[in-house]
């Protein structure tokens, strides 16, 4: 089980954010499914809320790569340790393309249940990213 579970989550990553699939979210999103994200004011709350995300983000990085690290399963949770690297050419936010390449990491955790991702915990560097493409201003270094 705890292989299925993990193709589940890797599914999710490489086919609706990597290839762009949205259909691939009705396959392995789950009606009730609620994502939890540091950059979202509100959970995201099932598929179609959940297909508006990924586009958002591949509409903001249109060469969007997300990297699955690592990968643990135990039960019906699967952690993934991950990167994601892209160029903003497009508003992301409410923050005009910048034309700057970020690359973050983040770890998410994802609850599945009949073969859906339920629930999504995911932490990840939003604050890099948001200084890589020069919303904010990087913080001073120590020893500078």
């Amino acid at each position: 089980m705890s292989e299925q579970n993990k193709t589940i989550a890797r599914r999710q990553v490489e086919e609706a954010f990597n290839e762009g699939k949205l259909g691939v979210i009705d396959e392995l999103i789950a009606p009730s499914f609620v994502n939890h994200d540091p950059a979202t004011p509100e959970p995201i709350r099932g598929p179609e809320d959940f297909k508006e995300f990924v586009k958002t983000y591949r509409s903001a990085f249109p060469d969007l790569r997300v990297t699955i690290e690592d990968q643990i399963a135990e039960g019906d949770k699967v952690v993934s340790r991950w990167s994601a690297r892209g160029t903003q050419k497009g508003e992301l936010l409410g923050m005009p393309a910048s034309g700057k390449q970020a690359t973050v990491t983040g770890i998410s955790i994802d609850k599945i249940e009949g073969g859906k991702i339920v629930e999504s915990w995911n932490n990840w560097d939003t604050l890099g990213m948001l200084q890589q493409l020069g919303a904010i201003p990087e913080t001073a270094r120590a020893g500078r």
